[in-house]
């Protein structure tokens, strides 16, 4: 994804500029020619690029000749906190969507030229709310295009949405009202009309939608745009604007090309916000746009907010099962079993780099290319698991270890092979897959009971006053501060110990994971 090439672009300019010694006008200078540049090559509209450098140096110019010159660390915040804000500016045209409510039929109308991905952005929406407790369906109202209902039966089937259309009635316009009726009638929330499209901007496909619009009175129109169209999706979105008079954008085929920089930022100057973007072509290929996290990802600086509601979304699908863990958690207990369905529903997610994007100073270069590794190692872990009977599911895999007279593991026992042969893997990965969820028992462990580590962070932000109140879901530095005086004692200490000994948060990681007392060296357990 070209994004991902602007986002690590305007972090090696970040980067120079913590490097200078200095903050004086020339690193100022070199800082926005490089992100100039990087904003250029992904397609952002010149005049954009160019108000947005002058906007900068205007800002930083006065604050640093405000500021004490002795303070290069403040100067160096402060730059990248003007740059950020001017970003943000960038894409976001100061205006509300329509948010759908629940409880009354909230209709939606998708119009677009043909070929930017209507039929599947309006099945993939469907699902997105379906997801989300509401109760959709589509209404396909495209009677230009053949096979279109046919794509919309096919797609909706999938989804497991409802779905109406025709292949007899020819007029758009009363396949739109008839839909509409039926679904309000039968008490659905999100009711979404898919219309025709055209392969260029014609009279008669304006006038359609002008008299769908009338005749189902929607409570939001939504242009679909195929960003690969980059600035050109200003002009688009104007000469809909004037006809349609649509209230928010989806931006399609992001997954990609050089031009979807343009594409959003071009959009913003028509002062309409984009709502969704379209990341890939399954059905759950579809993001949410919101200005200020989408720019703290690209920089790098990840999006808290948009993690937890992710995780809240997976939660609420099965609301029992999630009790039932927090509470085996709780308690330190962690059977295969639990472990299994944990490596599920990290696959429900979504791609791995696009859960680490979220996450705040993760080297994004760390994940590169590896989704479809990291995939097909959790699909052959569940392999594994379904090899295994229910009493050993249900153990803490101590019957596949054989146990010397210390109580430690010094072999394996026939069980492992049988797995291996049933799943068509091989011994050894059965067993990493056993040290890897002894590791994850015992930090469960760790992490339970009344002295665990889990109560202490739940102590911790109890008193920091609950969920982050800074930007983008962060926790403000009044929290930060209240969440370190609330830590056990020792416990930062040693995270800074970790910190500093050069290994990173790798080292932390491998410290939280290891236990006191019953830990073992997977190596030496693999050499037996």
């Amino acid at each position: 994804m070209v994004l991902a090439d602007l986002g690590r672009r305007l972090n090696a300019a970040f980067l120079s500029l913590n490097r200078a010694p200095v903050v004086d006008e020339k690193v100022l200078d070199t800082t926005l020619k490089e992100i100039t540049a990087a904003l250029l090559e992904a397609d952002v509209n010149v005049k954009l690029v160019a108000s947005l450098r002058q906007k900068v140096k205007i800002k930083v110019k006065a604050a640093l000749d405000a500021s004490d010159k002795s303070k290069d660390s403040n100067r160096k915040t402060l730059m990248q906190k003007v740059v950020f804000d001017e970003l943000v500016h960038l894409v976001d045209p100061g205006v509300e969507p329509y948010k759908p409510k629940k409880g009354q039929p909230n209709v939606i109308m998708a119009v677009g030229l043909q070929g930017n991905g209507k039929t599947t952005t309006c099945t993939k929406l469907a699902v997105y709310y379906q997801k989300r407790g509401f109760k959709s369906s589509i209404v396909c109202a495209d009677t230009f295009r053949a096979g279109a209902f046919d794509q919309t039966r096919q797609s909706a089937t999938k989804a497991k949405v409802a779905y109406f259309g025709s292949y007899t009635e020819t007029d758009p316009v009363v396949i739109a009202a008839q839909g509409v009726a039926k679904f309000k009638k039968e008490r659905f929330d999100v009711i979404i009309v898919d219309t025709s499209g055209r392969h260029k901007q014609e009279s008669e496909l304006f006038q359609e939608m002008v008299q769908i619009s009338a005749a189902v009175k929607p409570n939001m129109t939504v242009l679909i745009l195929d960003a690969s169209i980059g600035q050109a999706a200003e002009a688009h979105s104007r000469a809909f604007k004037e006809s349609a008079d649509f209230g928010a954008i989806i931006v399609t085929k992001m997954d990609g090309h050089a031009k979807g920089g343009g594409a959003i930022s071009a959009v913003a100057a028509t002062k309409t916000p984009i709502i969704f973007l379209g990341v890939g072509e399954h059905l759950y290929d579809l993001d949410r746009f919101s200005p200020q996290p989408f720019i703290s990802k690209l920089l790098g600086l990840g999006d808290m907010q948009g993690l937890m509601e992710h995780m809240q979304d997976l939660a609420q699908q099965n609301p029992d099962k999630q009790k039932e863990m927090a509470k085996k958690l709780e308690e330190g207990k962690l059977s295969i079993r639990d472990w299994r369905e944990q490596i599920q529903n990290v696959m429900n997610m979504g791609p791995i780099s696009k859960i680490a994007s979220m996450i705040p100073g993760l080297p994004q270069e760390l994940l590169a290319g590896s989704d479809e590794e990291g995939s097909l190692r959790m699909r052959r872990m569940i392999y594994i698991t379904d090899s295994m009977s229910s009493k050993e599911l249900d153990s803490d895999g101590s019957l596949f270890w054989e146990t010397g007279k210390d109580g430690k593991p010094v072999g394996l026992t026939w069980r492992v092979t049988r797995v291996a042969k049933g799943s068509g893997t091989s011994v050894r990965e059965v067993e990493e897959l056993l040290c890897q969820y002894r590791m994850m028992a015992h930090m469960a462990k760790q992490a339970g009971g009344k002295n665990g580590w889990l109560q202490a962070m739940q102590k911790m932000q109890n008193v920091a006053g609950g969920r982050g109140r800074g930007a983008n879901g962060m926790p403000t530095p009044a929290q930060i501060q209240a969440m370190q005086r609330a830590m056990p004692p020792g416990m930062l200490q040693q995270m800074q110990r970790q910190l500093r000994s050069g290994g990173g948060m790798q080292e932390m990681m491998k410290a939280m994971m290891q236990g006191q007392g019953d830990q073992f060296d997977m190596e030496e357990m693999q050499s037996k």
